[in-house]
């Protein structure tokens, strides 16, 4: 196989298994409610079963505690007030850490932030609505398809090849891009976003900045997959690894828009 070639081996995988997902993810994204709170319970149950796999090398017996829990806690977070979330984020946090002795700052950074971003993304259905979602989602989508094609198109300097040998700096950039033809077309296309002659470059903007946090979120899980040693946080997907390796992006993205949702 030529290495021109072996750039592009994992393509139809990838986008079999994108299909796949966007066709699930859309359909509990419409209903909302409970159904996308348990939808998203799962995913994060998932997710820290994930990273305590990773991090302690066994996937059984307390990895799928933590998984459980974890997932349970996050759907009934979306129906206590608001100043429950953080303890009871931080329980499961605390109890995790008892298991990940070798790896526990890696723990400590990474389990808070997938938990929060869970909450995050029931909070901006249900809070923010549908449409600040989708526009969410497509941003953390366009910047990933487009710092795909443009680093294996036209490649470059590495981004941080310490960390992450594959991304170049060409990708970033064009994910950036991608970013803020979304936001513009969100501006164009939803008038119920914005209210004033300032907000649409604004908008755009905050699309390059969610996009910049999304790159973030897949450079710290890449981090500590390279910490650990693993190359895929699971094999839950094909030609994606785990759910960690597909919605890392995302967990940084709906940080930052929780964030900002809290400031302003």
């Amino acid at each position: 196989m030529t290495a021109s070639a072996s750039k592009w081996n994992d393509l139809w995988v990838r986008v079999a298994s994108a299909v796949a997902m966007l066709a699930i993810g859309g359909v509990e994204v419409w209903l909302g409610g409970l159904w996308f709170n348990s939808f998203v319970g799962v995913i994060i149950g998932l997710m820290m079963w994930e990273l305590v796999r990773m991090l302690t090398g066994d996937g059984r017996h307390r990895a799928v505690e933590i998984g459980v829990v974890s997932g349970a806690v996050m759907v009934a977070l979306n129906y206590v007030p608001a100043p429950v979330v953080l303890p009871a984020i931080a329980g499961i946090v605390v109890a995790g850490a008892a298991l990940t002795r070798t790896y526990r700052k890696s723990w400590l950074l990474y389990a808070p932030m997938i938990l929060l971003s869970g909450y995050a993304l029931c909070w901006i259905r249900d809070g923010l609505g549908i449409e600040f979602l989708i526009w969410l989602l497509c941003v953390v989508i366009a910047s990933d398809v487009a710092g795909y094609f443009a680093g294996r198109l036209l490649g470059g300097p590495k981004f941080w090849p310490a960390i992450s040998p594959k991304k170049t700096w060409s990708g970033t950039v064009a994910g950036w891009v991608g970013a803020a033809v979304v936001g513009a077309y969100f501006v164009h296309v939803f008038d119920v976003f914005f209210d004033g002659a300032a907000q649409p470059a604004l908008v755009v903007l905050i699309s390059v900045l969610v996009a910049l946090a999304a790159q973030m979120g897949d450079i710290v899980e890449s981090a500590i997959k390279r910490r650990v040693g693993v190359k895929d946080s699971s094999a839950l997907i094909p030609g994606h690894g785990g759910l960690l390796d597909r919605f890392d992006a995302l967990i940084g993205a709906s940080l930052v828009v929780l964030a900002l949702g809290v400031l302003l």
